[in-house]
């Protein structure tokens, strides 16, 4: 089953509103890939300032560890591991121990011990304030499977940390030496990290290349990262005094001494200038808004596809109509011109009558074929306008009387209210082809036998002119649409009613070219055409 014209899409509108909805797709899929690219981008920049930081992190424990090594060879320095233990030697008290330990160094709390583990027989020599016996028998045990298990002869120290009844414990030890080679003792003290690795740290931080120069420019490293620093149990034992945002953050673990960790975070307000190029800016909201533009356009784009199909069907039934109803009166001027051309009528009445509807037939294709002109140079908007201010009265006059043969036809009767001294600016033929088109509504629309008013009225600075039917009246919804052109209402539509559909759109042009307006009212038992036409000639052309 084939469907009716105005269900029917044009070949050519369809093309154009697929390629309008792959456009708007194809912007969807750029508008993806290019967030996806700036979002891998700014992920790649972000993952490598990461990588900044984990080297800036391990740079930092790298330099803190040899800040710590020289502080602990320091502190050894009186067991002189270097020089083995002679035969018949005397091993050295671990209090030896303490005349390196500066108070800096020393643990805040009183339990101070130093200790020594002589080997092979595990005897534990303690000296300082002795800690639980349950310690001393883990300071027994621990350092004398390490030494046996991982000590080497040129090591300089070694750290051992565990957990003693539930509390953490850390020691730091060095082992003598004895001729042959063999471990002769274990010397060692209570290892708090946090007194005596703080000054490691601070000079790590203030001293050491924790970022390439090339990058830093010289620029200090507290203004570029911030450093905290924790213990094997997660404790913060050291931070720098600038923290900031860990958004770009690494870390390094170093194993000995029980175990810490060092976190870097670096300046987001530098980070741009470790990245070529800088840190890649989030564009999504630009993306967004440019597809949001595509798609505005596109739906444009459909929204006057629409509208040409719609005035393209409105076209049509506007030639269909034009057609049926120049066909109509052509086709009356026909048959009566060949019946008084042939002689066929039988007395002089009958040609009197033939005559009237010939005349009120041109009359009809006249009206026609004007407001079709009037129409078409609205739209190329060439209409000119020649007001003069001239009662109105005698020109509604002359209309009513070029209207008089259809009115007949129709029996119609028309009674009229002028207010005979109102004068206004008006065109003429504009004026009479705007109540002629009035006129021509209301007979079209209204009952057989039916009164039309015309009336002329003073409102306000403006002439108003009215012409009232006996018609079905119009919808309030719909009494905007109507003076638009090729407009009809749906109860009309497939009426027998003829109608081109740019009477009433004629009308409200040339009453706008005048200065006025013009629009439709309800009133009892019909609808009220209205057109109004101020005093001062305010014409557009």
């Amino acid at each position: 089953m084939q469907l009716p014209a105005r269900f029917r899409t044009r070949p050519r509108s369809a093309s154009l509103f697929a390629i309008l909805l792959l456009t708007v797709a194809l912007a969807g899929v750029l508008t993806y890939e290019a967030w996806d690219a700036a979002r891998s981008h700014r992920a790649t920049a972000e993952r490598t300032l990461r990588d900044y930081a984990a080297f800036a992190a391990w740079g930092f424990t790298v330099s803190a560890k040899e800040h710590l090594y020289s502080t602990l060879i320091w502190i050894f320095g009186p067991i002189m591991h270097e020089d083995p233990l002679m035969p018949g030697e005397p091993l050295k008290r671990p209090i030896v121990l303490s005349r390196m330990m500066t108070k800096e160094f020393q643990c805040p709390d009183s339990v101070r011990y130093y200790f020594r583990v002589d080997l092979p027989s595990k005897e534990l020599v303690m000296d300082g304030t002795a800690p639980a016996p349950a310690v001393q028998q883990w300071i027994r045990d621990t350092v004398a499977v390490d030494v046996a298990r991982n000590y080497k002869r040129d090591w300089s120290y070694s750290s051992v940390s565990g957990a003693v009844a539930g509390e953490a414990c850390s020691i730091v030890y060095q082992v003598k030496w004895n001729a042959n080679n063999t471990p002769a003792a274990a010397y060692g003290f209570r290892l708090c990290l946090a007194n005596i690795a703080t000054p490691s740290f601070g000079k790590a931080m203030s001293k050491a290349t924790l970022l390439p120069p090339s990058l830093t420019e010289g620029t200090p490293n507290d203004s570029i990262l911030s450093v905290v620093v924790t213990d094997g149990a997660g404790e913060q034992i050291w931070r720098s005094k600038q923290q900031f945002s860990p958004e770009f953050q690494g870390e390094n673990r170093l194993q000995q001494f029980g175990g810490f960790v060092a976190k870097v975070a670096i300046n987001p307000e530098f980070a741009s200038r470790l990245v070529i190029g800088g840190l890649p800016q989030s564009r999504l909201p630009l993306l967004l808004g440019l597809l949001a533009l595509t798609g505005a356009l596109a739906t444009m784009g459909v929204l006057q596809l629409r509208r040409e199909d719609e005035l393209a069907r409105l076209r049509t039934d506007f030639v269909t109509s034009v057609s049926h109803e120049l066909r109509t009166p052509l086709a009356q001027l026909r048959m009566f011109a060949e019946t008084l051309l042939l002689g066929r009528v039988r007395s002089d009445e009958e040609r009197q009558r033939s005559l009237e509807i010939v005349d009120q037939e041109a009359r009809r294709l006249s009206h026609l074929v004007e407001n079709i002109l009037q129409f078409s140079r609205s739209e190329r908007q060439a209409v000119t306008l020649c007001p003069v201010d001239a009662p109105l009265a005698p020109q509604l006059c002359d209309a009513l009387e070029i209207f008089a043969p259809m009115v007949r036809a129709r029996q119609v009767r028309i009674s009229t209210q002028f207010d005979h001294e109102l004068s206004a600016p008006a065109d003429a033929s504009a004026l009479r082809q705007m109540v002629l088109n009035l006129l021509d509504n209301a007979m079209k629309y209204g009952p057989v036998g039916q009164e039309v008013r015309v009336g002329l009225t003073r409102a306000g600075r403006a002439a108003r002119i009215t012409v009232d039917d006996e018609g079905p009246g119009i919808p309030a919804a719909d009494r905007d649409r109507i003076w638009r052109p090729f407009q009809r209402l749906e109860r009309d539509a497939n009426s027998a009613i003829a109608g081109s559909g740019i009477g009433l759109s004629v009308v409200r042009e040339l009453a706008v070219r005048h200065g006025g307006t013009a629009w439709v009212e309800s009133i009892s038992g019909g609808s009220r055409f209205v057109i109004e036409l101020p005093f001062a000639a305010t014409t557009t052309s």
